[in-house]
């Protein structure tokens, strides 16, 4: 559900990036007053994991559609909301720029879609409602699961309803809601599933996590096996289970296929070109793989068979993780850091 810059007026793009540069900000403040130590590694081997997790695009069976873990929904479970918006951000920050996921027009808007739904709106108002104190099996199971389609069909919307402001493209807003949300039903329903399967396992194994996000307390011991682990499962996923993605459209591109017969529109001049030509530069692992030249694109790389082992998937599962690991990890060490020197130490 990553949102092209040839979607978005300069005007609406504009807008959401003050809209969640402000939630950033908002987002820093708070993990600032929580002060807890123990997250700030946490932080970034779950942004690594959520990158690689977003690698993996799933069929929608009997659509021709696939979807993908969005992950803002874990991220809160996991790290309470706030730390999870900026992990989130982090990650879609570092597709972006270096793999040309969502433009960078975009990037405010796919903040506010995929982050703030989930993690300011489905995650308090209708999670923590259901599952409580995050103990009870079922609740989990349910919470995680309405909540995700609830975020999910939230992010949708304001796909739609950004797009249609924007009026710079031919997808009638009739046309597109009808496709965009039953699709994202469906992928929201597996996104539930396999939210409540990762939490009820950690609850299993490191329950003092899921504690502590749900309390906003520090997690108060040490969490160096689970770091470990979870830091393994993002190498694995990003640089091997990468190549099981599904080679179908995802529900967007779906979506404005099946309204106006292409997956992709034309970016127009000025601001929209001049947005691509950076991208363009910065993107050194485009659409997740080596670049390709004109001449071997034409001579079959659209049909790519699948399994899809690919070497340039496997580097770009592995450097996406390490770059928002990195940066999502640093913006956590800066905020205690800043913690620190206001004569407020840390927890330890």
């Amino acid at each position: 559900m990553h949102m092209a810059d040839a979607l978005l007026s300069p005007a609406v793009g504009g807008t959401l990036w003050v809209v969640s540069g402000g939630l950033l900000a908002y987002s820093a403040k708070k993990v600032r007053e929580e002060a807890d130590d123990r997250k700030v590694p946490l932080m970034g081997v779950l942004g690594a994991f959520i990158f690689a997790a977003q690698m993996i695009n799933f069929t929608i069976p009997a659509t021709g559609s696939s979807g993908h873990l969005g992950g803002g929904l874990l991220l809160s479970i996991l790290l309470g909301h706030y730390a999870a918006f900026l992990v989130l951000a982090s990650a879609l920050t570092v597709q972006a720029l270096f793999f040309a996921d969502g433009g960078l027009l975009a990037l405010g808007c796919n903040m506010l879609n995929l982050g703030f739904f989930p993690c300011f709106v489905a995650y308090p108002f209708i999670y923590k409602k259901i599952a409580g104190d995050s103990r009870n099996r079922k609740r989990v199971m349910l919470g995680a699961t309405l909540a995700a389609l609830a975020g999910l069909q939230l992010g949708a919307f304001g796909v739609v309803l950004q797009t249609v402001a924007s009026s710079i493209s031919s997808l009638p807003f009739k046309t597109f809601v009808l496709l965009m949300q039953p699709i994202h039903l469906a992928i929201g329903l597996v996104e539930g599933l396999v939210t409540a399967g990762v939490v009820s396992f950690m609850l299993e194994a490191r329950p003092e996590i899921v504690t502590a996000a749900t309390s906003r307390r520090p997690i108060g011991v040490s969490i160096k096996g689970a770091l470990i682990a979870l830091a393994t499962a993002a190498a694995v996923t990003g640089g091997a289970l990468s190549w099981l993605a599904s080679t179908h459209p995802d529900g967007l591109e779906w979506a404005m296929f099946k309204t106006s017969g292409k997956e992709e529109l034309e970016s127009g001049d000025g601001l929209h070109r001049t947005l691509a030509e950076l991208q363009g530069r910065t993107a050194f692992l485009p659409d997740y793989g080596f670049k390709r030249t004109e001449t071997a694109t034409e001579q079959g790389f659209a049909a790519a068979a699948w399994p899809a082992v690919d070497k340039g998937t496997s580097v770009s599962g592995l450097v996406g993780g390490l770059f928002t690991l990195l940066l999502a990890g640093l913006a956590g060490f800066l905020f205690a850091r800043r913690k620190t020197a206001a004569g407020k130490p840390t927890v330890n």
